[in-house]
């Protein structure tokens, strides 16, 4: 095993970057992907008639989430890819190499002709789109989190580890006030004209940005000199994985399932359930979405610290998700109803508080159980599957739901049922603490 730049305490920050650099450049890669796939999720109704045209809205919005959907399929792909390329040749030129893919999936996306302008190519370009960012997206998170861990101490490990989640309340955040902005300034033949195009574009812009910045970082670990002494974990890493760590992907599957559907139900597709089944006005949809990305970022961060000073993983990840269960069916009651809509807000901000603690939890709890050599590709491929399955499918299986049943409470008794599941998985889960 090797430490590239290692300092004798093995916790202390990279000498050549401070502690905010190296957070931001670690964690914006998983904010932009997110970004984007939240400015998809919110505007999946305007790109559904543009590319995917259908006798009936619900048709169209189902085209358009599946292929939301089929971007998740390559996260597994990418994972193995990616996550073992960063445990060979390290975090950071896996780092690069993600926000790189990224960066040309979200282009295709942005700059994309639609179906009345090249016919069956223009569906065809978006998909290449998702495929792209998906693959990238399923190495992402498997070596920038080795990296904020590897590069914090023992006693703020979940301080930097909750970054990924605070980037993400952040993307959303940001995904949310263009959707806002836009949708109040802008007519709807201009929004569906050029207006939609416009996030993507700032997603676009910000991608030399984290370049530059990640060539800056110092590496944590290499398996480079691992490799001429273990020909096994240096140059398999995917195979000793699954060899070695096979119960812990399991349970680690269905932890990260609680934490991809809240996120991808209560967070991201919440918006289009606002506006299709309680009547909002997109903006207020919107709007409500800031304000719930303000929660996960603030609840993240509170999250870190407590982690930090509590030392107890896996009950808070437990606490917290029993209040998300207890929360999702009065905050869905609460939705249906126009004059509860207040109450609803506060519910969902509650719920997003309890997701914040959960999830920042969990990425600790899965990825301190994980030895280097196998830690960027066990976390790439524990996250990256979890997510296909369950993150790829919430938002269809969400809208089927609301079709075939009619009844607006389906997603949430749903929700409630795949919870109960992954709490299980959290009370059998093993808590280990590697350097």
């Amino acid at each position: 095993m090797s430490q590239l730049a290692q300092p004798s305490d093995a916790g202390a920050a990279p000498r050549q970057l401070s502690r905010a650099k190296l957070i931001i450049a670690a964690s914006l890669g998983n904010g932009l992907e997110m970004f984007d796939f939240t400015v998809f999720s919110f505007f999946a109704s305007i790109i559904g008639a543009l590319y995917f045209p259908s006798e009936t809205p619900y048709g169209s919005l189902l085209m358009a989430v599946g292929v939301f959907g089929v971007g998740f399929v390559m996260r597994p792909l990418g994972s193995m890819v990616l996550g073992a390329y960063a445990d060979r040749a390290g975090r950071k030129a896996a780092m690069l190499l993600t926000i790189t893919l990224m960066g040309l999936g979200t282009a295709m996306i942005a700059l994309a002709p639609t179906h009345a302008q090249i016919g069956i190519f223009a569906p065809l370009l978006i998909l290449a789109g998702r495929l792209l960012q998906g693959f990238s997206a399923g190495g992402e998170i498997g070596a920038s989190t080795a990296l904020l861990m590897e590069s914090a101490g023992s006693h703020d490990r979940g301080f930097y580890v909750s970054w990924q989640v605070i980037s993400q309340g952040a993307s959303s955040l940001l995904g949310a006030a263009c959707g806002a902005l836009l949708t109040s300034t802008l007519s709807q033949e201009a929004l569906h004209a050029w207006g939609w195009r416009l996030p993507f574009l700032v997603g676009l812009a910000i991608i030399p940005v984290g370049l530059y910045i990640r060539r800056k970082v110092e590496e944590t670990y290499s398996g480079h000199e691992a490799q001429r002494h273990s020909s096994d974990a240096a140059r398999n890493p995917v195979s000793i994985f699954l060899r070695e760590h096979l119960r812990q992907f399991v349970l680690g599957l269905a932890i990260i399932m609680a934490a991809t559907l809240l996120t991808y139900i209560i967070l991201f597709y919440m918006p289009t359930y606002m506006t299709r089944v309680s009547h909002l006005s997109p903006t207020t949809a919107y709007l409500m979405s800031v304000l719930t990305s303000l929660m996960l970022i603030i609840s993240a961060l509170v999250a870190g610290l407590a982690l930090d000073r509590l030392r107890q993983h896996k009950r808070l990840a437990i606490g917290s998700l029993l209040v998300a269960i207890v929360l999702v069916y009065p905050t869905f009651v609460l939705l249906a109803d126009p004059a509860t809509l207040w109450l609803a807000m506060i519910s969902r901000l509650f719920l997003v508080a309890a997701m914040g603690f959960n999830m920042t939890a969990g990425l600790l709890l899965i990825i301190e159980a994980l030895p280097r050599p196998v830690r960027a590709t066990g976390m790439a491929m524990t996250y990256a599957l979890g997510v296909a399955l369950f993150g790829g499918t919430a938002q269809f299986v969400v809208t089927w739901l609301l079709e075939v049943t009619g009844n607006p409470m389906s997603p949430a008794w749903y929700l409630i049922v795949m919870l109960l599941i992954s709490l299980a998985a959290f009370a059998t889960f093993r808590e280990r603490h590697f350097d």
